[in-house]
């Protein structure tokens, strides 16, 4: 009896991936395919050199200096402060630490003998100083309008260095703000080392808690715009502004035209309410 070899091509036992017509949506890790029981080698290294980025922005130390140059452009003075975390090992592994302000960082910002004021922007390191570095002053400059708006007095402007979110907390406690926004770095994911949020929270006292913030996050050209984080803010800080309160207490609902106030967002944003 005779056999024939067959030859099939490997386009023909190739599967279709139902997940990859959806990757051009997303940045998340899907449809990476495989090699037997493992990944692909080319998403391996797609994989180390996104979690190397990660480890950069993490010891990536914060150049305040060039941060403060360009809060000085916008018009504003700058104060440096630090945490009572010494080096970023310890930051990393004591998070107490970084949501306490130094000795002297304290006699500094009390020396200021600063009067009651509307807000103070703190712009903090966090986790990720490349995002600071990059999205901080843009951010920053599409939030003035809209404090000027609601005719707010700003306090001078705080870089924090080795800093955790509660670290707002006495820093606008200190300088008698009635809110305190932290600008302040992510912790980065794999396809995001360098995204910023912004953490609102009405009458800044030591213990505050976690729920009496809120929080705009993934603010980035390729996640949400400054633009349409500043609208979120404004919002939210007007509404804040009525119920006396930050948290859990005050749901975001900018997306709803119906709860605009003063505020309204620019024409180019309306589309998006």
């Amino acid at each position: 009896m005779k056999t024939t070899g067959l030859t099939i091509p490997p386009r023909d036992i190739l599967e279709n991936d139902c997940w990859k017509e959806l990757k051009e949506f997303t940045d998340a890790r899907i449809a990476l395919g495989h090699t037997g029981a493992s990944l692909p080698t080319k998403e391996m290294q797609k994989f180390s050199l996104a979690h190397a980025r990660a480890r950069d922005s993490v010891h990536m130390p914060f150049d305040y200096n060039n941060v403060r140059e360009q809060v000085e452009k916008l018009g504003f003075s700058s104060v440096y402060v630090s945490s009572k975390a010494p080096n970023r090992s310890t930051y990393l592994t004591r998070p107490d630490l970084g949501r306490l302000l130094s000795e002297e960082s304290k006699k500094n910002l009390i020396d200021l003998n600063q009067e009651d004021n509307d807000i103070t922007l703190v712009i903090a390191d966090g986790l990720s100083s490349k995002a600071v570095h990059k999205q901080a002053v843009p951010l920053m400059s599409s939030l003035l309008p809209y404090l000027q708006k609601l005719h707010f007095k700003i306090a001078p402007i705080i870089l924090a260095e080795q800093s955790r979110v509660a670290l707002g907390d006495e820093i606008g406690n200190l300088l008698h703000s009635r809110f305190v926004a932290m600008l302040i770095g992510e912790r980065p994911g794999l396809t995001s080392p360098d995204s910023l949020s912004v953490y609102l929270t009405y009458c800044p006292h030591a213990g505050r808690l976690e729920s009496e913030r809120n929080c705009i996050s993934n603010i980035r050209p390729e996640g949400l715009s400054f633009e349409k984080a500043a609208f979120k803010f404004a919002w939210l800080l007007e509404h804040a502004l009525v119920k006396e309160c930050t948290g859990i207490e005050l749901k975001d609902k900018s997306d709803d035209p119906s709860t605009y106030n003063l505020i309204r967002p620019k024409k180019k944003d309306i589309r998006l309410a």
